[in-house]
């Protein structure tokens, strides 16, 4: 029954049906599992003599003197008069002509609404409303009120009218978890879980239904990583690639550095070498934020597996980024003369296969490139160590790719801030190091929140640091113009600031949907300094270095994640000169302000992490197509009591042996994706 098709159990229109057959909702299971994202608690009644000014409250009572009429403007307006024991005021609907047939003097009716004020009558404009009916439950007053998420034609009030009918079929839900485990853990069967998050008895029945999806939701996650978790550990012990992590080798590279680590990174290299020494493969995630120095950690790793006898490699997401570790890792290695090569898509067939003739006769020391490396033409004579970095923008099978060559040791970098729980969610399947310390001397860059009033002088003082030798990226969150969304697209803005606000200097345009050659050619003009403001969408976002940049100008800046916004202002300060970040929101409301005040009071990467994560949401923070982030129903990752938990349990339920089937139904009915063994 859970899985017959919406079409042979609903009354509604193809339209309809097919809006929610995009949503992914097609069965009658979909629809159930389809949980309200908040709730509007119009639980308690009140008389109309105790009614506030400016609340929303809920009242019962009875309708009189109904009448509709045309406004002067040709809208429809009816009116009436709502009373009870206690008083009366005046309740007006506009627009909705159906009422009128629909509404009867005399009759019962329960309204919810923000009490007005004029003269010396109170009135109710447009509320909302539902008629009692004997022996039937209230569905849209009168309750805790399920909101879902909404789309054109479909409405919350419509999934309300169209679950409570099916809700019966929740108790043919299967509860995938064994019923001691239910106990223990003192969780609301599935079954009834479901029914009481739509329609909630209660405030209690409410939290311990969410409480439940949630926790399971976040076991189906945890489970998935600990299964991945296990299977590295069957691949990778005794894969025997102990290196050697002597303190003299490590000093040899020490001393040619012109700086001293820091101790957050000293902390990192001391976990990266204990497991490097052991003969079980590591999979380790290195976490900093921009300019903590992850590279140099990356580069003694690398070091040492040379040193031991291995080959080692560097995998990056774009071609810019592996020229310019390319560059980074001759620094740091040319006194020891080992072969560095730079493998990427741009080279010509016979320089590629030149290149992997002698990457597989062992002669090429370290290969540093993009997701050319893990084509089928490429094999390693020896890889000891792989390091990823940006991890999060390779799939978990692309990664698994590198650890099949030998098992060699795995290295994950990223310097998109992560909360430690959330870490623990997504890369539970990887040991953890954070570096969360900044190198002495790295200057704090200034940030400002810049009102539309200001923009012009905003332009005139950037101009008049470009005159002074500075560059400026201009960032925008769209490629070009659209019709939904009335936000600044970057083809719009570069001809607009190119030819009305900055038309004495040079300016470029970089975005995603560019071939990879003309992305590689505007960025090496901005390098060379050929181009003085650089328009882009975010493809900016990661490890693109140029010492020169002073000033980031961010347009619409509250369509960012407080994380996103904090890896582009990263990409300013890497040079002497003091650099500038400017945040351009497009909206006012409270909840813009609170995230533009944490990006000028905060130059911590993990703590606007957090804060974000709590304020909006993890899919909404990160992007979740881009960084992996699983779509949660009810779980919320700033929980970590429940992820604690969620973890606590996996690991129990693994260490009985739960059956695979098992496991697929508890990702199932999380709403999570099947286990992949990579």
């Amino acid at each position: 029954m859970l899985d017959t098709r919406l079409s042979e159990v609903l009354r509604t229109t193809k339209s309809r049906l097919s809006t929610l057959s995009d949503m992914g909702v097609r069965t009658t299971r979909d629809l159930l599992t389809y949980f309200p994202w908040r709730y509007s608690d119009e639980s308690e009644f009140v008389k109309i003599a105790h009614l506030k000014i400016g609340e929303p409250m809920t009242v019962r009572g009875r309708l009189k003197n109904i009448f509709g009429r045309k406004t002067r403007n040709g809208k429809f307006m009816l009116t009436a008069k709502f009373y009870d024991e206690t008083g009366e005021i005046e309740v007006m609907w506009f627009n909705q002509q159906y009422l009128r047939t629909l509404l009867k003097d005399g009759m019962e009716i329960i309204l919810t609404g923000k009490l007005k004020w004029s003269g010396s009558r109170g009135s109710f404009m447009s509320p909302k409303y539902e008629i009692p009916k004997p022996s039937t439950e209230l569905l849209h007053t009168g309750r805790l009120v399920p909101v879902y998420h909404e789309t054109s034609g479909i409405t919350s009030k419509w999934f309300r009218e169209k679950i409570r009918p099916v809700l019966y079929m929740s108790k043919f839900f299967d509860d995938p978890l064994p019923d001691y485990f239910i106990e223990d853990y003192d969780l609301m069967p599935y079954k009834e879980a479901v029914a009481q998050v739509h329609f909630p008895d209660n405030e209690k029945c409410l939290e311990r239904a969410r409480f439940r999806l949630g926790f399971q939701e976040l076991l189906a996650i945890q489970l998935r990583v600990l299964m991945r978790k296990e299977y590295w550990k069957q691949i990778a012990k005794d894969a025997g690639k102990v290196i050697d992590t002597d303190k003299k080798v490590v000093q040899q590279f020490l001393s040619t550095l012109p700086f001293e680590l820091t101790e957050a990174q000293s902390r990192a290299v001391d976990e990266i070498l204990a497991d490097l020494s052991k003969p079980v493969s590591m999979s380790r995630l290195l976490e900093g934020d921009v300019g903590s120095g992850k590279t140099v950690v990356a580069a003694l790793s690398i070091f040492l597996a040379v040193q031991s006898g291995y080959q080692a490699v560097l995998m990056v997401p774009t071609e810019i980024l592996a020229k310019q570790h390319y560059k980074t890792l001759y620094k740091y290695l040319k006194d020891f003369g080992l072969n560095i090569q730079l493998l990427t898509g741009s080279l010509t067939k016979s320089q590629k296969d030149e290149l992997v003739t002698t990457i597989r006769l062992g002669t090429v020391d370290i290969v540093v490139g993009t997701h050319a490396i893990i084509q089928d033409t490429v094999s390693f004579k020896n890889l000891g160590l792989a390091v990823v970095d940006e991890q999060h923008r390779f799939g978990v099978n692309q990664r698994a790719i590198l650890k099949h060559f030998g098992a060699p040791h795995l290295l994950s970098m990223t310097a998109t801030p992560i909360p430690r729980t959330l870490a623990l969610t997504l890369y539970g399947d990887q040991d953890l190091s954070i570096i969360d310390e900044k190198p002495a001397g790295r200057q704090e860059i200034v940030t400002r929140v810049v009102p539309s009033k200001k923009r012009s002088d905003a332009y005139n003082w950037i101009a008049s640091q470009i005159q002074d030798g500075r560059q400026a990226f201009v960032v925008c969150p769209l490629i070009e113009e659209s019709e939904t969304l009335e936000v600044k697209s970057a083809i719009d803005e570069f001809e607009r600031l190119r030819e009305e606000v900055f038309p004495d200097f040079n300016l470029g345009l970089l975005h995603g949907r560019m071939k990879q050659a003309d992305k590689d050619l505007v960025m090496q003009k901005f390098v060379d300094r050929e181009i003085d403001i650089l328009v882009s969408t975010t493809v900016i976002e990661v490890g693109i270095d140029v010492p020169n940049a002073s000033i980031m100008l961010i347009e619409a800046a509250d369509r960012f994640g407080l994380a996103q916004l904090h890896q582009l202002r990263g990409r300013v300060g890497r040079g002497e000169h003091q650099s500038y970040c400017f945040l351009f929101p497009e909206n006012n409301s409270e909840m813009s302000k609170k995230r533009m005040k944490a990006m000028v009071e905060n130059s911590d990467g993990f703590k606007l992490a957090e804060i974000d994560l709590e304020l909006r949401g993890p899919g909404e923070v990160y992007g979740t197509r881009q960084s992996g982030i699983p779509d949660l129903k009810m779980a919320s990752l700033s929980d970590h009591e429940m992820v604690r938990s969620a973890r606590e349990a996996a690991e129990k339920l693994l260490a009985q042996n739960l059956p695979l089937e098992t496991i697929l139904e508890i990702e199932r009915l999380a709403g999570q994706q099947e286990v992949v063994i990579d």
